[in-house]
């Protein structure tokens, strides 16, 4: 089995070959941050633009990198959803096109299902069942994770995702597109409890979050008053650990509900090091294990695409022989929990 995984759901291209026997042969990715860094964050328009631009050529490059042929591919896996409609739209075109003539099948990959699965590619990798937080600029959610395609919802965000705070605080400090690593950055020189911030909902007693609160705790914090740099560092320093504390909170309490000792963290915002670290002592003080993907998978990208579209070739083998439709169509909006179990 050779998979070839395609990524266009948001602000970047990726791309990956993966064998189902030897593992993640290659990824490429290409990043849009400086592209949209000048509108402080993604310009659909300009993010599907680049996708044209970008696709060909790193499916190209990768084909070289590996000695692989298309002729040799069994399948081409694609984002179908969630995401922003045109980029999307880029990525299932491909997909469809080089599927059909090929006459191989094109598989559509829920976003987050590839999020999710990605820590089963690093080593050591977690077993089902598993309790999932998945992170990123656009979601905040947690799930029990049964098996691939079984999936629970325990509780979500109610209005900004963590990587939207992050985002948004950043804004705020004045710091560069994309925010959330500008301003881990920044904390890293600060320390936090020099400003008071909240943690919402930390005690609300379910495993809901909500971040919104966040930017108007911060923009109150900072009216009317000149910050030094040591003081931006600090406020900076605090913001990071009000969202991971309740990252963290609301992740063993989900351990605990379900009697589950291994929680999975992914997506973008799973590459901030203080909430690994946060987590990882956690978890082992709970005599639980934290399991992540490699720092370069955390963010979007192929590799995580070709993998899902894989386990769920091997669980359902009907998939294999199932040939392209002339017709397609992307889902921007595509609740995780409605998929159904593989196999």
């Amino acid at each position: 089995m050779l998979v070839l995984g395609i990524e266009t759901s948001c602000d970047e291209t990726g791309v990956a070959l993966y064998d189902g026997e030897r593992g993640l042969l290659a990824h490429a990715l290409h990043t849009q941050a400086q592209l949209h860094a000048d509108y402080g964050g993604v310009v659909p328009e300009l993010a599907s633009r680049d996708h044209v631009r970008r696709l060909l050529p790193l499916i190209r490059g990768l084909l070289e990198e590996t000695g692989c042929r298309l002729g040799q591919l069994t399948a081409v896996a694609y984002t179908e959803g969630p995401g922003l409609a045109g980029a999307l739209l880029v990525g299932a075109a491909t997909a469809h096109g080089l599927a059909r003539a090929l006459g191989i099948p094109a598989l559509g990959v829920h976003h987050l299902e590839a999020h999710l699965l990605s820590p089963l590619l690093s080593r050591p990798a977690p077993v089902f069942p598993f309790v999932a937080l998945l992170v990123s600029g656009g979601h905040t959610q947690l799930m029990r994770v049964a098996a691939v395609g079984d999936y629970e919802l325990l509780g979500e965000t109610l209005d900004d995702a963590a990587g939207e705070a992050f985002d948004k605080t950043a804004k705020l400090l004045g710091l560069g597109y994309p925010g959330g690593p500008a301003l881990a950055k920044l904390a890293a020189s600060g320390t936090a409890g020099r400003f008071k911030l909240p943690r919402p909902m930390m005690a609300s007693g379910d495993l809901d979050f909500s971040f919104s609160g966040l930017k108007t705790a911060v923009l109150t914090a900072i009216k009317d008053r000149a910050l030094d740099a040591a003081a931006r560092a600090d406020l900076a320093a605090e913001i990071e650990a009000a969202i991971t504390d309740v990252l963290a909170a609301k992740s063993f309490a989900a351990l605990q509900r379900t009697g589950l000792r291994q929680l999975v963290v992914a997506g973008g915002v799973g590459a901030n090091l203080t909430l690994r670290a946060r987590l990882t002592v956690g978890a082992r003080a709970r005599g639980a294990r934290v399991f992540y993907p490699e720092l370069e998978l955390c963010t979007d990208n192929g590799a995580m695409i070709a993998f899902a579209a894989a386990l769920r070739m091997q669980r359902d083998p009907s998939l294999v022989t199932r040939h392209s439709s002339p017709g397609f169509t992307v889902r921007p909006r595509w609740e995780l929990q409605t998929l159904a179990a593989a196999g």
